[in-house]
């Protein structure tokens, strides 16, 4: 018997988490059935990596790693250009301060747009980043350093803003 099977704890950890599973299935996959598949696969592998869980370190940080590497790989198996990021999935509240309610909206739709067109690991840090981890927790995830990880979002965000800046126009 696995050491998470006989640990109802591991299972509510997931349960407890699955925004995250969520979060990653809507950024890689644009159909509700790859969606699935991809949640599946990513279940699975976190229950058979179980194992290997660090108690040292942050079950989300793990998880994350775990999600995004199979994320990756099933988006570059699937070979679909159109995946969709759902930013909004509850975790994201923009408030309309201004007034402004239908231009938050569009600006909103047009930086999800634009994250989507990223290239995968470009996706997964934007992911992250808008998720308000530390760079330090984004390097854990990823496997890159905190310098790495802190110079690609900053051309990472470049990029967006120019993009954004030349669809407004």
């Amino acid at each position: 018997m696995n050491k998470q099977q006989a640990n109802p704890a591991f299972l509510q950890l997931i349960e407890q988490n699955r925004g995250i599973i969520f979060k990653i299935c809507n950024s890689y996959c644009a159909s509700k059935n790859d969606r699935e598949d991809l949640a599946q696969e990513i279940i699975y592998q976190l229950w058979k990596s179980g194992n290997n869980f660090d108690g040292n370190y942050k079950f989300t940080t793990w998880m994350y790693r775990i999600a995004l590497n199979v994320a990756i790989s099933f988006y570059r198996k699937t070979a679909k250009n159109s995946a969709t990021v759902s930013l909004s999935e509850g975790d994201i509240d923009i408030e309309d301060k201004t007034g402004e309610g239908y231009e938050t909206e569009e600006n909103f739709r047009l930086l999800q747009q634009a994250v989507n067109e990223l290239k995968e690991l470009d996706r997964a840090l934007m992911i992250l980043y808008l998720e308000a981890k530390s760079y330090r927790e984004i390097a854990e995830v990823t496997g890159l350093t905190e310098t790495n990880v802190a110079t690609r979002i900053n051309r990472i965000k470049d990029k967006l803003k120019q993009k954004l800046l030349t669809v407004n126009k």
